[in-house]
């Protein structure tokens, strides 16, 4: 069975799930995948749509990935007024506008039942910081449960809903979160179950040397 377009599943669940808002968000890379951003609000009746309609049966969730995206700036072309030689006239005007940062969780659906897909759908956070909230899925999709730990653990989504999240990588004392973009590793960790290798070396500047051997030696 041929999967339909990104438009017409839209339009599909636009029309399933009251209130639901979807907007398609294109890839301009190689890959040219483009995706359904979900709203937070309606992703779990989305998700169930997804996997249950009977032309669709994405039944499989194969991965979930986190992505950062930091504050930064666009350049913007806007209509300006502006009087030139007297007269008013419409000019474009290229602005910076600053857009806030935030986190997604990237789905990739397949349907094992109609062996098609994938359909790949996004949910964004309201921030990186206390709205770095999203609905877990883990209840429509199980296969999402660990990956949806993995991505708390190492980017900081809270999934609400989620039936187990805690770290699955990081020990439970490590503070932080390592995929972010702005993570810096610290050269010293207060405290690491096992300390080895590039960490130990790290470790040694904040140590004060032992004298030398020979140093000991009485005279």
């Amino acid at each position: 069975m041929a999967l339909e377009s990104l438009e017409e599943i839209k339009a599909r669940i636009e029309a399933a799930v009251a209130g639901a808002n979807i907007a398609i968000i294109p890839n301009q890379s190689p890959a040219n995948q483009p995706s359904l951003l979900l709203d937070n609000e309606h992703a779990g009746a989305v998700a169930k749509f997804l996997r249950d309609d009977p032309t669709l049966r994405l039944d499989y969730c194969s991965n979930v990935t986190g992505v950062d995206w930091l504050d930064r700036k666009v350049k913007k072309t806007i209509k300006v007024k502006k009087v030139i030689d007297g007269e008013e006239k419409e000019v474009d005007e290229t602005r910076e506008e600053l857009v806030p940062g935030y986190l997604e969780a990237v789905y990739h659906l397949f349907s094992i039942a109609h062996k098609h897909g994938p359909v790949v759908i996004r949910m964004r956070t309201a921030n990186r910081a206390d709205g770095a909230r999203l609905a877990s899925l883990t209840p429509i999709y199980r296969s999402a449960e660990f990956q949806e730990r993995e991505i708390f653990d190492l980017y900081g989504i809270r999934f609400e809903g989620h039936p187990d999240l805690r770290r699955i990588l990081m020990w439970d004392e490590f503070e932080n979160y390592p995929m972010r973009k702005d993570y810096r590793e610290p050269d010293d960790y207060e405290w690491e179950p096992t300390p080895h290798d590039a960490v130990l070396e790290r470790a040694k500047q904040h140590y004060t040397p032992r004298p030398a051997e020979e140093e000991l030696k009485p005279s």
